[in-house]
Parts: C-alpha cells; sequence; structure tokens
C-alpha cells in the first residue's frame, strides 16, 4: 500500500539497537590484543565498579585493522579476549602481533536481546567478520567429529595449530606419563585430547632440563606409549587414543612410537554444504 499520500512505516527496535552499538563500537580506537592491555580492563572495570563485565567485543587484524570477528562475553570480556590472545599465539600462518580489540561492557538488562546477534547482522551485510562464519569461536567439537573434513576457509585451516610452539610450565626430570600429559594439556594454547588410562601412572618418562615444543614433547609421549596408540595433529587441536590403525582426514603429522609421519590434510570446497558445521548460535562458546 504506498501512494502520494500514505504508505507503511515498520518499527526495527532491534536493527536501531545494533546501529547504536556499532556507533559506539566505531568512536573506539583499537588497542593492541595483549595480556597488559586485558589487565587494564579488569582494573578500570574495578575502579568504575562495574556490576557487569560481560560485553561484546570485536577482533581486528592487520595494519589495516581489518575487522574480522565480533563476539560476546556472558564472563568477563577479559577472560574472553584472554582465550582468543591464547588461541591464536598457538597458530601458524597468523601472529598475536597482528591483532588488536574493542570492546564494550554491556548492561545485565540488555543481554537478554542478544547484542553480539544484532552485531553480527550489520557487519555481515558489509561483508565483514570472515572468522565469525569459520569455526574461529567454537569449543572443542569432541570425539564424534575428529573425521570431519574442513572446508578450505575454515579457520583451522587457515590457521593450523603451531607444534613447534613451546610448551609451558613441563617439570623436567623423572615422572609418570600420566603427570606429563596433565602439564602438556595444560601447556599448550589450543586443545589437546586423549583418552586416560590406568598404566599411564606406571609408565616412566624424563624430560630434560630445557624449554621443550610440543612436537618434541610428542615425540617423547608417542616413545612411551604402548604400541597400539598414537598422537595425531589435526588442523586446530592434537589427540592421542589407542588407534594407531587409523587414519584421519584432517591429520596432518602423526606420532607413532619412534616415527614422526607427515600427512596431507583433506578439506572441500568453501561453498559445499556441511551438515557439522556449527551455527551461529553454537559459536564462541569456549570452555
Amino acid at each position: 500500500m504506498a501512494d502520494q499520500f500514505s504508505d507503511q512505516f515498520r518499527l526495527s527496535i532491534t536493527r536501531a539497537l545494533g546501529d547504536q552499538l556499532a556507533d559506539a563500537l566505531d568512536k573506539l580506537t583499537p588497542a593492541p590484543l595483549t595480556q597488559a592491555n586485558l589487565d587494564a580492563l579488569d582494573e578500570r572495570a574495578r575502579i568504575e565498579k562495574l556490576h557487569s563485565r560481560s560485553g561484546v567485543y570485536q577482533l581486528h587484524r592487520g595494519p589495516e585493522r581489518d575487522l574480522v570477528y565480533v563476539g560476546k562475553a556472558d564472563k568477563p570480556l577479559s577472560s574472553r579476549l584472554g582465550n582468543h590472545l591464547r588461541k591464536i599465539s598457538g597458530r601458524r600462518n597468523i601472529s598475536i602481533e597482528e591483532m588488536t580489540f574493542k570492546c564494550l561492557y554491556v548492561a545485565e538488562d540488555f543481554s537478554a536481546v542478544a547484542p553480539e546477534k544484532l552485531l553480527i547482522k550489520k557487519y555481515k551485510e558489509s561483508g565483514h567478520i570472515p572468522w565469525n562464519a569459520n569455526g574461529f569461536g567454537n569449543k572443542d567439537p569432541g570425539r564424534n567429529r575428529d573425521r570431519t573434513v574442513l572446508k578450505a576457509n575454515h579457520f583451522d585451516m587457515l590457521f593450523p595449530i603451531d607444534l613447534n610452539r613451546t610448551v609451558e610450565g613441563l617439570t623436567p626430570g623423572e615422572q609418570s606419563l600420566f603427570e606429563l600429559l596433565q602439564q602438556i594439556k595444560q601447556g599448550l594454547p589450543y586443545n589437546f585430547r586423549y583418552k586416560e588410562s590406568a598404566q599411564f601412572k606406571k609408565i616412566a618418562v624424563s624430560v630434560p632440563e630445557y624449554e621443550m615444543t610440543a612436537d618434541a614433547v610428542f615425540q617423547v609421549v608417542s616413545e612411551a606409549l604402548p604400541d597400539s596408540w598414537q598422537i595425531s595433529a589435526l588442523m586446530g587441536y592434537a589427540i592421542m587414543y589407542d588407534d594407531r590403525d587409523m587414519d584421519y582426514a584432517g591429520a596432518w603429522r602423526y606420532y607413532r612410537g619412534d616415527q614422526v609421519l607427515a600427512a596431507q590434510p583433506a578439506s572441500k570446497a568453501a561453498s559445499d554444504a556441511d551438515e557439522d558445521d556449527q551455527s551461529e548460535e553454537d559459536e564462541d562458546e569456549e570452555a
């Protein structure tokens, strides 16, 4: 219904809120994604006595500060951004020095309208936020998805885990394999999932008196494992199971006894449909 003197008008409250959030973020200057800046967030929140430290944030990449991701934090913003700092620091083809961020604290009574979804909808219309649709914010997919073939533009395909990354917090000297596995899991910036076994407490390993990369420590572990076990480095995380006869489509390195074997990970076109893809609603749910 439209003529010279009448028409229809539809008021979109959610669109207005999304525009206001985007405008508020646009007025901010991106800051380097460093632990010092995240600590400063907590200090400011303490000084201003904020009741809620949740909110929304943007991640930018490169000298042009290209917007690559929009997310939310139901827990403190500094904690969620810290997860991203740690994740990116353990990846190849990218450096944490490239990354900057902006963030807004959001009042608790506003969180019910899902402000991050308003921002995602707005920025997707302009072709921004490529990481929001490629698995960047996903948590560990679980054992059932270890054999999933990822799309070529998936975050893990573009930025695989770095096996040359130093494992933090290793205790040198003689110890049980059980203890070492726990240290590795805590000391890596990406997920290392494995099946626990009572026999690991009876297997002795020796950790040298120097820093070890993930590659080096996986070799130590692999040589100590029973013959039927292997460590598989997938694109986004590493796993260890009693499945040496298993080949994973997304694996690029295997540790089998004293052997380290390279593999070519499979991928599929970015346009292919994928029933295993997680929806936007499931993204940004890291533990």
